[in-house]
């Protein structure tokens, strides 16, 4: 009878780690991929979706489209894990498992912002990106505050990307000179880990007309009153408010038992839980690095690895080094990025890589070479 390994979550990590042990494995091993969605959607095409036309319809990857020899993906909804018994129940039934995945993503936590889910206005899910994109078309003049309502949050520069883009829109409809912008960051600069990357974005604000507030998250919205209230009292009056929501992990990683201070703490090297056969990859765990997609891809490639290695003769699991790649949009159709090192070495390190047409092209194929890779297009 084949190993049983289930994987809950089809973001990044759980695309790549099921890809990673097809290949390899195939039938060897009984892999189940769980996500209560029907469509993978990448974080950067929310904003193709608000500034570039893009529709919701036409950023989503079906999961039907993800064939993996060895590999099958259900539609169902997690509602109890017992990492003891490596045991699953979902609204379909129970699944027990040799080893058991939990790449579940961070969740969005409206309720924890007072008047941030009345408001309407985050922009990080794909409903709320599309409903903005409405709105920002329309918008013509007035106060426009960018958010953030808690750290630790995903893709950290994706509401600086917002500010640059948006500041694209309006100068492109002719109505920038009637609007302000204002950038609130709990962050202490826009890209902590590299100090190039920050002043290149701190410069590219300035150079705008961006007023950009760091060190500082919106505590409260007011829609009726038109106020965003930052943790330290100060209000940053609206004619448009544009939020990043608190992130925390999923109700059922807490009820679990597994999640410490909000997230489920796991060996930095293995990404092994402390229960035996237990991993957690991505936005879900505390792993010592940023919550971004290719953290969590290069966190799959390292369970994968190690499973691999278990099971083949000369092969060797590998260490997570926290290494990835974040392409950052400047506007003006200019992409830069951050190559970020976490746990390599002694110190974290960013290296900037200015906007460039290469940049433009390597962020493409970036996307294109796992819409390939997971997807087949």
């Amino acid at each position: 009878m084949a190993e049983r390994v289930l994987v809950l979550g089809a973001g990044f990590g759980g695309l790549e780690l099921c890809t990673t042990l097809s290949e390899a494995l195939g039938d060897e091993l009984e892999v189940t991929l769980i996500d209560k969605d029907d469509a993978f959607v990448f974080v950067f095409s929310k904003l193709d979706v608000m500034f570039s036309g893009a529709t919701a319809d036409s950023v989503r990857l079906p999961y039907r489209d993800f064939a993996k020899r060895g590999v099958r993906v259900l539609r169902e909804t997690v509602t109890a894990i017992e990492p003891e018994h490596k045991r699953v129940t979902t609204d379909a039934g129970v699944h027990e498992a040799d080893v058991l995945v939990i790449a579940l993503g961070a969740d969005y936590d409206l309720q924890a912002t007072p008047g941030l889910a009345e408001c309407g206005s985050e922009f990080y899910s794909t409903a709320g990106a599309a409903r903005l994109a409405g709105v920002i078309r329309e918008f013509s003049g007035g106060r426009v505050v960018i958010g953030v309502c808690g750290a630790p949050f995903k893709c950290p520069p994706a509401p600086s990307e917002c500010a640059l883009l948006l500041h694209d829109e309006l100068t492109a409809r002719g109505v920038r000179g009637a609007c302000e912008i204002t950038f609130a960051i709990p962050l202490d600069r826009p890209v902590p880990p590299s100090p190039e990357t920050s002043a290149a974005l701190e410069d590219a604000f300035a150079g705008r007309g961006i007023e950009l507030i760091c060190g500082h998250r919106v505590a409260e919205v007011d829609a009726n009153r038109g106020a965003a209230t930052l943790d330290d009292g100060r209000e940053l009056p609206f004619d448009l408010f544009l939020g990043v929501p608190r992130h925390r992990a999923p109700d059922v990683v807490i009820a679990s038992g597994l999640a410490e201070d909000g997230y489920i703490p796991v060996d930095t090297a293995t990404l092994e839980t402390r229960f035996a056969g237990v991993y957690a990859v991505g936005d879900v765990a505390t792993a010592g690095v940023p919550k971004a997609g290719v953290f969590a891809e290069g966190a799959a490639r390292v369970v994968a690895r190690g499973l691999i290695a278990e099971r083949r003769a000369g092969e060797s699991a590998e260490r997570h080094l926290g290494r990835g790649t974040c392409y950052i949009e400047f506007g003006a159709g200019r992409v830069g990025s951050v190559d970020i090192d976490f746990l390599s070495g002694p110190n974290r390190t960013g290296s900037f890589n200015p906007p460039s047409a290469e940049q433009r092209a390597l962020k493409q194929s970036f996307g294109a070479h796992r819409r390939a890779r997971w997807f087949g297009r």
